[in-house]
């Protein structure tokens, strides 16, 4: 096994969790990369290569950060840089590693999408174009090669994964990634007023101690952890299943769309789907 990640530390702890699971004494190689980098991919996927052989089974394409919520008034370089890792990691991994995935006599390609790549919205108060732009571009892209594969490469698989919300550590990961300094806090101030919230007496250490908080609260209360997503996932591999939904929420909120696109982006759709018991950090007017 092999995985890659911005973060030696972090990606040293998972590698620590995989080989603690693997039967076998399997082997997990860590590499340090930028998926957003097409050139750094690349030398990941040589490094893969010479550690592990040209042969590969499985590739989860899975990296994913916030932010960028707003085309219209929000910062450019963020709104790319999430955009970048959220499809632009789908896109360099796949091109570099899927001649890996077709030298192999079965394989699966698994893309992480979101139920942001059906439903573009976190609420009709928040605008959230560069992460749900990128999630229904890794949905399409993933469905595109159901046909694509089956032509060129049939016994090469595809899976798109819509997550709902999944205890992890997007959040935090979110903050580290756009960093903290004073051009990240103003717009984090300015989203919390979008909210609702008076924020002109609040000091940045205080936001800085609101967005950590909200990072622990969105991991430890989310309604699926970590573990249950990826047995999800890999149950839903193991059936070849191309459209894996992960979560009640998302299997409810995937229904609501299905059954009224026409009104899904009004205050009364996003109301009622919090209060059906989904989605609890969903700020809804």
């Amino acid at each position: 096994m092999a995985i890659c990640d911005r973060s030696v530390e972090r990606m040293g702890e998972t590698r620590d969790l995989c080989e603690k699971a693997a039967a076998g004494g399997a082997r997990t190689t860590t590499h340090e990369c930028d998926v957003a980098d097409e050139a750094q991919v690349r030398a990941f996927r040589d490094a893969v290569a010479r550690a592990h052989g040209e042969k590969l089974n499985l590739l989860f394409n899975n990296a994913g950060i916030a932010g960028g919520g707003s085309f219209v008034a929000g910062d450019r370089a963020e709104w790319e840089r999430t955009f970048g890792i959220c499809w632009g990691g789908v896109y360099n991994c796949t091109r570099h590693f899927l001649p890996m995935l077709i030298a192999s006599d079965e394989a699966v390609l698994v893309n992480t999408s979101s139920v942001n790549g059906f439903w573009a919205s976190m609420g009709p108060s928040i605008p959230h174009t560069a992460y749900s732009a990128a999630k229904f571009a890794v949905k399409g892209f993933s469905e595109a090669l159901v046909t694509d594969l089956r032509i060129n490469a049939p016994h090469v698989k595809v899976a798109v994964v819509m997550p709902g919300h999944i205890g992890t550590e997007i959040v935090a990961n979110t903050f580290r990634m756009h960093g903290d300094g004073a051009n990240a806090i103003s717009q984090i101030r300015t989203r919390m007023k979008q909210m609702g919230m008076d924020t002109d007496s609040v000091s940045d250490d205080t936001i800085r101690q609101f967005v950590q908080q909200r990072a622990t609260d969105f991991r430890d209360n989310a309604p699926l952890s970590a573990a249950g997503a990826a047995k999800i996932i890999l149950d839903g591999v193991r059936a070849e299943r191309w459209r894996i939904l992960v979560g009640k929420d998302a299997e409810a909120l995937d229904g609501m769309v299905r059954a009224e696109a026409e009104n899904a982006y009004e205050a009364d759709f996003a109301r009622r789907y919090q209060q059906a018991g989904h989605f609890g950090p969903l700020i809804v007017e």
